[in-house]
């Protein structure tokens, strides 16, 4: 039945998507590297883009972008607690790193498909080229 209802919802997500994203332009972005106390990295599928993603989305002008990334795990992975967060970059879009993160993955998301976890040097092979462009630069921290 899930499959069903993911046969039927990909099109309309994917076209929502991209309306969406000509808009989210405008707003700055934020983006976790959630690290379980495993040091694996939580990666999701969702349902309107292909490949594995570093969990995110876009943030207010003036929110804070730890309380973003941080709201964006709870709603994604559905992170229920987390130790050391440490800002990386600036600008238009942060990264965060997210220490020892524990979650209970959502049944089922209108956004997400899947959650998976994976260590740094098992990464799989379908990973989005911006999620490898966003680890490779912050390797030196993870």
């Amino acid at each position: 039945m899930s499959r069903l209802i993911d046969r039927l919802l990909r099109p309309l997500l994917t076209a929502g998507f991209a309306v969406f994203k000509r808009r989210a332009r405008r707003r700055p972005g934020i983006h976790s590297v959630a690290l379980t106390p495993q040091r694996h990295i939580v990666l999701v599928k969702l349902r309107y883009a292909a490949g594995w993603r570093l969990p995110g989305g876009g943030r207010d002008e003036h929110e804070d972008p730890s309380d973003a990334g941080l709201r964006e795990l709870r709603e994604e992975i559905g992170m229920t607690s987390h130790g050391a967060v440490t800002i990386v970059g600036a600008g238009k879009g942060h990264l965060l790193i997210v220490e020892d993160v524990t979650y209970r993955a959502p049944r089922w998301s209108w956004e997400v498909q899947s959650v998976r976890e994976a260590a740094l040097d098992r990464l799989p092979e379908r990973l989005s080229p911006i999620s490898a462009r966003m680890l490779a630069s912050v390797r030196r921290y993870i």
